[in-house]
């Protein structure tokens, strides 16, 4: 089986090693950008110095190390760590809003990863420090209230707000690409279950029609005829036998994960004369004709397989329904990139083209998966026409040929009048 892609880069980071890389360049850069000077940095000596800051840096690993256990200590930690390393609890200091990158972070990935109740308790705890903290700084600072100027703690409560929206935009994407992705693994298990169930139907319904074709003989034909009744009984073995393994190859191509190129092919035009033989054993005269030459590259196997499907139902139909002991099949390839098949009858019977069965609906559902054409219905004179154009792709070749007639012999008819009896 194919292996799963990796995912990129960026995405194989741990939000634990993020939260951590915030933090350090949170710390960091105002240092490093006034020269190492710690004493222009605002409370960096009032409250210890370089090993205050290790002390912090510690809290806010630990609080990194939590961001998907314990998503709201976590956020306790690098507030507190935020705002003890840059003195944000004396009165008379803001926090800046670089300071706080930490937890931007943190909040950012917890609304993106974790249940919308972390997510909703984190964005409150920031917001009501940010809040708090601004109501305590002594002066008319308060930007967003007074309207004079945005200071930094009004900052850093929007860059909050603006990294829960991130969060909650990227969790609605992947909520979003999650339903998709299962809407369209359940549309394609539907799919499959309706290719299964044509495949089934396709499969067993002519067998089964044959094996009831051949019983009714064989049981008219027993007291009086017991040679033929055999012969009967022999044409329905091989009928369950040949279900079975169609059935077999079936339950080998749904089981392979692989591709192995081991397995039976599947059915094809190939076999029509075979279904042809089948068919005329069991008392209805299957001629087969064929029109022009199919061309140097084989056809594409769905559409070898449809065309061969369609003949077996229409066939199956004419068993069942049309009351009638011969039938013309014909296929034919002198239209450029187009195999047309055809199954005529004269008979007195009906086709499903109203009706509750799944076998000419399904038939029309193959071709249109294949934008062909499909028609199905009683003849002007008598009789029922199944008739289906496929396309075929531009690479296959197609060449004009006198058309010419196979009609399959007939091994042992049923009487006519044992038939009607």
């Amino acid at each position: 089986m194919p292996s799963t892609p990796s995912p990129p880069l960026l995405r194989r980071v741990p939000p634990e090693v993020w939260v951590g890389l915030a933090w350090c360049v949170a710390a960091g850069y105002p240092a490093v950008r006034l020269g190492g000077d710690a004493t222009q940095h605002p409370g960096a000596a009032a409250h210890g110095g370089w090993a205050f800051t290790l002390a912090d840096t510690v809290v806010a690993f630990a609080g990194a190390a939590l961001v998907r256990r314990l998503p709201v200590l976590s956020v306790v930690l690098l507030l507190v760590a935020a705002f003890t390393v840059t003195d944000g609890w004396a009165g008379g200091a803001q926090v800046p809003p670089g300071a706080l990158l930490a937890v931007d972070t943190a909040l950012c990935l917890i609304t993106a990863t974790r249940p919308r109740r972390s997510s909703r308790a984190a964005f409150a705890l920031v917001m009501a420090f940010l809040v708090l903290h601004i109501g305590l700084v002594r002066g008319d600072t308060v930007g967003i209230f007074t309207g004079t100027h945005i200071g930094s703690a009004d900052g850093a409560a929007l860059l909050a707000l603006v990294a829960w929206l991130v969060g909650r935009s990227v969790r609605q994407s992947r909520e979003h690409a999650e339903a998709l992705s299962a809407r369209s693994a359940e549309e394609a298990v539907t799919a499959e279950r309706l290719r299964i169930a044509r495949e089934m139907h396709d499969t067993v319904a002519h067998s089964i029609g044959i094996v009831a074709l051949q019983a009714g003989a064989a049981r008219r034909v027993i007291d009086r005829r017991p040679e033929r009744a055999a012969q009967a009984l022999g044409e329905i073995e091989a009928a369950g036998r040949e279900t079975l393994a169609a059935l077999r190859r079936m339950l080998v191509a749904l089981r392979r994960a692989d591709g192995d190129a081991s397995s039976a092919a599947p059915q094809g035009l190939a076999d029509l004369d075979r279904l042809a033989g089948a068919t005329t054993a069991a008392g209805v005269r299957v001629e087969v004709r064929r029109h022009g030459e199919p061309g140097p590259l084989p056809l594409p196997p769905e559409v070898d397989l449809a065309a061969f499907r369609i003949v077996q139902e229409a066939v199956t139909n004419v068993v069942r329904h049309a009351d009638v002991d011969a039938c013309v099949v014909v296929v034919d390839h002198r239209v450029a990139g187009e195999l047309s098949v055809e199954v005529t009858d004269r008979g007195r019977g009906r086709g499903e083209v109203s009706g509750g069965g799944f076998g000419l609906a399904g038939l029309r559902e193959r071709v249109a998966l294949l934008r062909g054409g499909f028609e199905a219905g009683a003849l002007p004179g008598g009789g029922f026409r199944v008739a289906a154009r496929l396309p075929v792709p531009a690479p296959v070749a197609v060449s004009v040929s006198t058309p010419v007639a196979v009609q399959v012999p007939t091994p042992v008819p049923v009487p006519a009048e044992e038939a009607g009896a």
